[in-house]
């Protein structure tokens, strides 16, 4: 979230940096608040004044007009409410400013490649879809969830939900015993709060599964990404200069509504309303936000690399950032299928745009009190690293090689099979 003094002393500047965004935000009307409020504020200060100067008098005679003037400062409390709500409303929906590192553009065609990693399997035959692979082996079903549940979810069996657990476990293992982050296991559901402080809220609220709880109770939400959760362990905090970098990963389930992405990928588990993601977040220096975002994505393209996934790193354009983020690499990996790259994982760095909106400071060695960096990333998606493995590793009678690096995990399974 954006410091509205810092807006204040360069308006153009600031409406010429949120441009690239390519979001619709009113500035005329943020102008015009601020300065509403301001006078109301003036105004307030010097009634105070007089109020105090009257006090001070003990004048019995002018006790109606302090009288008066207690009235004057409640009414101008009242509009001022009213402005500073207006004011919040905008100021939460503004999109983080883009790194000067970061291409313009309007959409993801404007996206960056930055370069291409392994190489893409041949096949002497048309290679099949991860959906085709994998209820043909009789270990996807989207029917049966159908009938449970509903679409865009699925039941994953057998070996497949072994492949599934061993993805994980292999994924937090090498970020915690090689990456140096610390493994959390954390609720799944969010407060409302929370969710703000990340940039969930209020601007994306659509995509947000709501959990009913009692009445009068918080709202809650089940959290789109471990994200939310992990980073919201700082809010309202002043961490000690030697507890940073903070390196935390969690696996857990992620649940979206995918509300913008009617008719997209509906066959499959491409995109899915509930799914199982490896999430890192690190909490560092105001100063370390780009060199902290270079070694997060490093820790998951190496886990494509163990793997021997073919994949692609990606700079996003303005407009196709998170909200939240001020710089962005997506990684994607190849889907024969497809006979194109999808993303697998994104790795933003939020600079103090979510530190700002959680109240997370820390005291540098001059002990002057800052905003904490905050860094989000996907190591890796559960679900699409095993659409990946389905597809690269498929074979003409529809078996699946299991990657090297994957057996130990598999009791030693080098396939899978119907048989």
């Amino acid at each position: 979230m954006h410091n509205l003094k810092e807006i204040r002393k360069d308006f153009d500047a600031f409406e010429k940096k949120m441009q690239k965004r390519s979001v619709d935000i009113n500035f005329t009307k943020l102008k015009d608040l601020d300065l509403k409020n301001r006078e109301f504020i003036q105004k307030k200060e010097a009634l105070e004044k007089e109020k105090k100067d009257i006090s001070k008098s003990k004048d019995s005679s002018l006790f109606s007009k302090s009288k008066e003037i207690s009235s004057s400062i409640d009414k101008i409390l009242e509009k001022q409410k009213i402005i500073k709500i207006d004011l919040e409303k905008i100021l939460s929906n503004i999109p983080n400013i883009p790194h000067s590192d970061v291409p313009f553009g309007s959409s993801e065609n404007d996206n960056v490649q930055i370069e291409k990693y392994g190489k893409i399997p041949r096949f002497d035959f048309k290679p099949r879809s991860h959906y085709e692979l994998g209820e043909n082996l009789k270990m996807l079903d989207f029917d049966l969830a159908s009938k449970t549940t509903g679409s865009r979810f699925v039941f994953v069996k057998d070996k497949l939900a072994f492949l599934e657990r061993a993805l994980s476990n292999f994924m937090l293992d090498t970020h915690t015993l090689k990456n140096g982050y610390q493994e959390i296991s954390p609720p799944l559901l969010a407060s409302e709060n929370s969710m703000f402080g990340t940039g969930q809220l209020p601007k994306f609220e659509n995509d947000q599964f709501e959990v009913k709880l009692d009445v009068g109770m918080d709202r809650k939400f089940l959290i789109p990404t471990a994200e939310v959760i992990l980073t919201n362990i700082v809010k309202n905090k002043i961490l000690d200069l030697k507890s940073l970098p903070m390196r935390l990963v969690a696996s857990t389930p992620c649940f979206r509504k995918e509300a913008g992405s009617y008719g997209k990928d509906t066959k499959g588990m491409i995109r899915q309303h509930q799914f199982y993601k490896v999430e890192m977040v690190s909490i560092v220096e105001q100063k370390k936000c780009l060199e902290e975002l270079e070694r997060m994505t490093n820790c998951a393209t190496n886990i494509l690399d163990l793997l021997e996934l073919p994949y692609r790193k990606m700079i996003l354009c303005s407009s196709d950032m998170g909200f939240s983020a001020e710089k962005t690499y997506d990684i994607e990996v190849w889907l024969p299928s497809e006979d194109k790259y999808r993303e697998i994982s994104s790795c933003s760095s939020c600079s103090t745009f979510q530190s700002v909106r959680m109240k997370t400071r820390y005291k540098d060695q001059k002990n002057e009190i800052l905003y904490a960096g905050t860094l989000n990333g996907s190591g890796l998606a559960i679900g699409r690293t095993l659409i990946a493995i389905l597809e690269n590793y498929q074979k003409k009678d529809g078996s699946i090689t299991i990657p090297k690096i994957l057996r130990p995990y598999m009791n030693n399974l080098e396939k899978i099979s119907l048989n």
